[in-house]
């Protein structure tokens, strides 16, 4: 037994260091692309030409799609839809994002160089005055990354997690285990980097995605996962890139069934969409991002009637939830991909009417995690 133990841990630690091997060399290809652009840049400068350098553009949907035929699209998870070419001779806007990009890019070299991180508001305030704004840099990452086909990560520009997770699972992310499943109804932070985890172990059934921080608090409060073998995850709100990157982690290394819960209103199913399909800003890294097999637990406009909610649950979608309902309605991905889930935000904008996950503690304040959750999913009732 001990002979086989040692074989075990022996072949783990060579896994590892294959690893980061691997991300060692990714690294150093990655840096050395850098170095060989921003000298082409500064020789073309120096011979008074104006370099030019050309940006795909990619996008998982389109609106151009119709509810009663839909037309033809070219959306793609890996095709480009078009280009952007950036130049000292075009308009200021390209100068001025094109000068953007390879400060950027110049501060990306450092921490390549340095075996360094740091956050884009840091590097935000390393020129503020040229950057404006936070989003301009964040803009320039993606430029970075659709130029040399890498994700975030890769450039060792580190966003600030806000997701949290809890349940039947334990891991190691860099030097520091975590075992959720020691007390399994602790919330814990996602971990910041993919590549930092090894030695994921988990007892769960599936894997619950909730949309608010309250919904989570509600579930540990009620011990659900004490109760329930399952995962809960909680992006709080629109998930960033950590919290993705982790469900995605979790659902093709442990192979387990993933339910996303969101409000009943155009703004949680937009939630719901982009843990399925990827945000449009983010387009170019979707494939890797996405979890196309998420199946959507609730809340439906139907659950309304099917558990008898009061009256003062319900609100009136406002003008601005129309607009936001109307434009999800048309991206082609719930035409080629997704008709069940179209017909249920058809119905909610048809009868006008939203609520909250919270609404389901009307009657008893744990309703959703005595009775709602874990009878939808025994029962099959998602979609």
């Amino acid at each position: 037994m001990a002979g086989r133990d040692k074989r075990r841990c022996a072949a783990a630690l060579g896994c590892d260091k294959q690893r980061l091997r691997r991300r060692q060399d990714a690294a150093a290809l990655l840096l050395r692309r850098i170095k060989g652009l921003v000298r082409w840049v500064v020789k073309e400068v120096a011979a008074g030409r104006s370099p030019s350098i050309v940006l795909h553009r990619y996008r998982n949907y389109c609106s151009a799609a119709d509810a009663a035929s839909p037309s033809p699209c070219a959306c793609s998870y890996d095709a480009p839809v078009g280009t952007d070419v950036l130049s000292l001779l075009h308009k200021d806007c390209h100068t001025s994002r094109l000068n953007v990009l390879l400060r950027v890019l110049l501060v990306v070299q450092q921490l390549l160089q340095q075996n360094k991180h740091c956050s884009k508001r840091d590097i935000y305030y390393m020129y503020p005055s040229i950057f404006v704004e936070v989003a301009v840099v964040d803009r320039a990452i993606n430029d970075i990354c659709i130029l040399f086909k890498c994700s975030r990560h890769n450039l060792n520009v580190v966003p600030v997690v806000k997701g949290l997770v809890m349940g039947w699972i334990r891991f190691v992310e860099g030097e520091k285990k975590v075992y959720c499943i020691t007390s399994v109804n602790a919330a814990f932070s996602i971990p910041v980097s993919i590549e930092a985890i090894k030695d994921v172990v988990s007892v769960a059934h599936y894997i619950l995605v909730v949309e608010k921080e309250t919904v989570f608090q509600r579930l540990a409060n009620d011990k659900f996962c004490e109760r329930n073998r399952c995962i809960v995850i909680t992006g709080r709100g629109y998930p960033d890139i950590p919290t993705r990157r982790f469900l995605r982690h979790l659902v093709e290394q442990l192979h387990l069934p993933a339910y996303c819960l969101v409000d009943s209103d155009p703004y949680g199913f937009d939630i719901l969409a982009t843990y399925k399909f990827g945000s449009l800003q983010l387009a170019y890294d979707a494939n890797l991002l996405r979890v196309p097999d998420i199946r959507w637990l609730g809340v439906f406009t139907s659950d309304f009637e099917d558990f008898c909610l009061p009256d003062c649950c319900l609100l009136h979608l406002s003008p601005e939830d129309r607009r936001k309902a109307e434009s999800i309605l048309a991206r082609c991905y719930l035409h080629k991909e997704a008709p069940e889930w179209r017909s249920e935000l058809e119905a909610m904008l048809q009868k006008g009417v939203k609520f909250e996950i919270e609404a389901l503690s009307a009657s008893s304040i744990s309703f959703l995690s005595d009775k709602y959750i874990p009878q939808k999913i025994k029962q099959g009732r998602h979609l």
